[in-house]
């Protein structure tokens, strides 16, 4: 037998008496401070979890791995840390549950202590002090002296109180002190039925892992951390490699694997191993994608919470048939847990694909357990009397047996799942590196396939009061920043603030949920934002966003020419348009850095139309140009949307009494309150009696009223210019970062910024997670330019990373 060579690796496992404690607050703002640092960070996960690795992704910029004895076994534990960690300066292991606590029954193996024993990992604790004071001390010694074999080195105080209680805690301790860490109630992650809301699902994920980092760096001994990780002995281990697990397959099948918010349950080392078989994975997303990869002949339907979005699972009825069909028709398939539910009739009364013929529903039992599972007969994925060792976690169940098919398993005397030469569905979780033949049987399957047959319909695009259902790219003044984004999708395509709504804000939206019982009143915010602006009531009309402004103008008088400046936001194009009008574009050229030329536009016109700063260049036009656009019985109408973007407002007109100027502003993006549409015009009184005879009775609702009247109140003052110096600060950032890569941009003032990244590269970067504006729907651009919104230096770290990827691929041309 040869021994592997010894292998370095600093690391160390982040561990706890118990769940609760703050293992994955501390572990993972470890993970983003240290790469905050310039350190390249691994992130593992003891334990079978999905949702915590999700969130060590986006700390490390790696994928998030998991270290479970139970899944894969123990000679593969530090083998594959190695293989996660390769290239990495510092790997950090997230513990599960409490140190000593595993698989019951077992005496702690698969626990965090049974790993940190297998990877001779150190160990730091973390301790909630919010309720004890000395007695840390008896827990933690405990802890350190239960088993020999685990090596305690420090201690993290999480949550703590007052200094003299944190003093006190320290006296009791016999093991370092290696962070004190305040409570932060903004940094709590929401939960669900299974656990935390996975971080493909939460828009803001990669702030808040941002702030984690911030955190944990002002308050943990980060020296002193690498310090203990650096002490770690020499592993003699040899990196698991996939290439070794499998014989790769003639002719590169492709794989299709489900992804997005509804398919979030997957292990990095799933795909790893079938691309070493020789496949080729592509990914797609059942809840938006119509069809699935070109050429596919296999399907992975993994886990996730389809129950949480089965009615737009539902709804891409064209993807569901083309399941159907091919799974139908023999087309090599394997369905873990949420995988199953998607073939199933109906989850929750809602249809599913109709492949396997029963339906499943919520229920109140969960389901945990963490078996050895036998196979039940020869199918797609074991031979008869092979044994697996998974993991289930579910809290739907299945109404009735599913009839005519061979069961997949027989675990603790009971036979669950579905399974045919061709199919393999169950609630039955496996790791595949802990069984590569599974990986090597479907591998093989898929090259044996045909590919399955084209989807028969497009998918038809969901209607919102904004936008009817058109497809947006067939009517690309339709199509708006929030059709870029999906669930695992970094958002830097919505010009939405990144950061957290102030205290005041929320309590104001609160209150306007409870005001609800009565029609709303936007009286007070009315004089609220005249007060504001210098303006009298009669002035101001409050509406439901800028695009109800939109809409009111584009029907308030019989427009003889309307003039529409571009490139620009697209929907007052589009508003005048459904009003049937014809528009008029004029173009900013490129070579003036898209900068207004009032003399382009037709002296006739009598609606002129333009952005100020513009959506998307973020050019500020001055106030002078602007106002060379005024005619006699012209209006110009000024979109100043970001407007409050813009450190202090300058060239803004929303204070201009002059005749025939009318200003259009919105609250929903600098405030963070897109879904609650609050907006208003200000111009002359007669222009706003004129608007105010079309509007809609209560368009604006009791809550878009409150929050009108707490972000224009005395304490919205000093945060508006804090948000708009910071938005500066980052957009700084982003600018150099772009420059560093001789990457063209456009000199915005706002909160986005419009570069040149060059054909195909938007599309490449939504391949690496990330996912910004198109351009080429903005009349006057093409396909080379993208807008990228404004996002504080981590986020864009992780933009800059993923360009810096595809470039480096050569994909696109740097």
């Amino acid at each position: 037998m040869v021994t592997p060579p010894a292998t370095a690796l600093p690391r160390v496992v982040v561990a706890a008496p118990g769940t609760g404690q703050g293992k994955t607050t501390i572990a993972t703002g470890l993970m983003a401070a240290l790469r905050a640092r310039g350190l390249e960070v691994s992130g593992h996960k003891v334990g079978p979890d999905y949702i915590d690795p999700g969130y060590h992704a986006l700390a490390t910029g790696r994928p998030g791995r998991n270290l479970d004895p139970h899944l894969v076994g123990e000679e593969r534990i530090a083998p594959l840390l190695l293989h996660g960690a390769r290239g990495a300066d510092v790997a950090v292991v997230e513990g599960v549950m409490g140190l000593h606590d595993g698989r019951l029954g077992t005496d702690g193996f698969a626990s965090t202590a049974h790993v940190a024993a297998l990877t001779r990992a150190p160990v730091v604790l973390v301790v909630d002090i919010a309720r004890m004071s000395r007695s840390v001390g008896a827990l933690v010694a405990g802890m350190a002296a239960y088993d020999p074999a685990v090596e305690v080195v420090g201690v993290v105080l999480n949550r703590a109180g007052s200094p003299r209680n944190v003093e006190e805690v320290r006296r009791s301790l016999h093991l370092p002190v290696l962070g004190v860490v305040p409570r932060e109630e903004s940094l709590l992650t929401p939960s669900r039925h299974l656990g935390l809301v996975p971080a493909a699902e939460r828009d803001e994920a990669a702030d808040l892992v941002a702030r984690l980092g911030d955190h944990v760096a002002r308050h943990v001994d980060l020296d002193a951390v690498l310090e203990v990780a650096r002490a770690a002995p020499d592993l003699g281990a040899t990196p698991w490699d996939p290439a070794r697990e499998v014989i790769a397959v003639a002719g590169e099948p492709v794989v299709a694997v489900a992804a997005g918010a509804a398919f979030t349950f997957a292990y990095a080392e799933t795909e790893e191993l079938l691309t070493a078989a020789g496949c080729r994975v592509a990914r797609f997303d059942p809840l938006v994608d119509p069809a699935l990869p070109e050429g596919t002949r296999a399907l992975l339907l993994g886990g996730g919470f389809p129950e949480v979005h089965a009615r737009r699972l539902a709804d891409n009825t064209p993807l569901l048939a083309q399941v159907r069909d091919a799974v139908r028709g023999g087309l090599p398939t394997v369905a873990e847990c949420a995988g199953m539910l998607y073939l199933l009739d109906s989850l929750d009364d809602t249809p599913m694909a109709g492949v396997i013929g029963t339906d499943a529903a919520m229920s109140e039992r969960l389901v945990l357990r963490y078996p050895v599972a036998r196979a039940a007969g020869d199918n797609l994925l074991a031979r008869a009397g092979e044994e697996v060792r998974g993991h289930e976690f579910h809290r739907t169940a299945l109404r009735r047996a599913a009839r005519g098919w061979t069961p997949a398993w027989e675990v603790d005397r009971e036979l669950i799942g579905v399974a045919s030469p061709t199919l393999h569905a169950s609630y039955l979780h496996l790791h595949w590196a802990g069984h590569p033949p599974l990986a090597q049987r479907f591998a093989e399957a898929a090259a044996a396939a045909a590919p399955a047959p084209a989807a028969t319909a497009p998918l038809p695009v969901v209607a919102t009061p904004e936008a009817p259902a058109v497809d947006p790219l067939a009517q690309p003044l339709l199509h708006h920043g929030d059709r870029e984004v999906g669930p695992g999708l970094l958002d830097l395509a919505v010009n939405v603030h990144a950061e957290r709504r102030p205290a005041w804000l929320e309590q104001a939206l609160a209150e306007g949920v409870r005001a609800s019982t009565s029609y709303p009143d936007p009286a007070p915010a009315r004089a609220a934002i005249a007060a504001l602006h210098g303006r009298r009531p009669d002035e101001v009309l409050v509406t439901a966003g800028a695009a109800e402004a939109f809409e009111l103008v584009a029907r308030w008088k019989q427009w003889r020419h309307v003039v529409v400046v571009h490139p620009q936001f697209t929907e007052p194009h589009a508003a005048l348009e459904r009003a049937g009008h014809q528009v008029t574009v004029v173009h900013c050229r490129a070579e003036d850095g898209y900068r207004l030329d009032p003399d382009a536009v037709p002296d006739d016109a009598d609606l002129v139309v333009l952005g100020n700063p513009t959506n998307p260049t973020g050019v500020l036009h001055p106030a002078a140009d602007v106002l060379r656009l005024r005619r006699p019985k012209r209006v110009v109408l000024v979109d100043e949307a970001f407007m409050d973007t813009v450190a202090g407002e300058g060239e803004s007109l929303v204070r201009d009494r002059r005749r025939g100027l009318l200003v259009v502003r919105s609250l929903t993006k600098h405030w963070s309150v897109p879904g609650i549409r609050v907006g208003y015009v200000v111009g002359s009184e007669r222009s706003i009696a004129g608007l105010a005879a079309r509007q809609v009775p209560w368009s604006v609702s009791t809550p878009a009223v409150h929050a009108a009247l707490a972000c224009t109140g005395p304490a919205a003052a000093a945060e508006a210019t804090r948000r708009a110096e910071r938005i500066a600060a980052w957009r700084a950032v982003l600018l150099a970062g772009l420059a560093e890569r001789a990457v063209e941009a456009v000199a915005s003032q706002a909160s986005f910024v419009l570069a040149r990244l060059g054909e195909g590269t938007r599309e490449a970067l939504r391949e690496q997670g990330v996912a910004v504006r198109r351009a080429d729907t903005f009349p006057g651009l093409d396909g080379s330019w993208a807008r990228i919104a404004v996002r504080p230096p981590a986020t864009t770290a992780v933009l800059l990373d993923a360009l810096d990827e595809v470039l480096d691929r050569g994909r696109v041309p740097a």
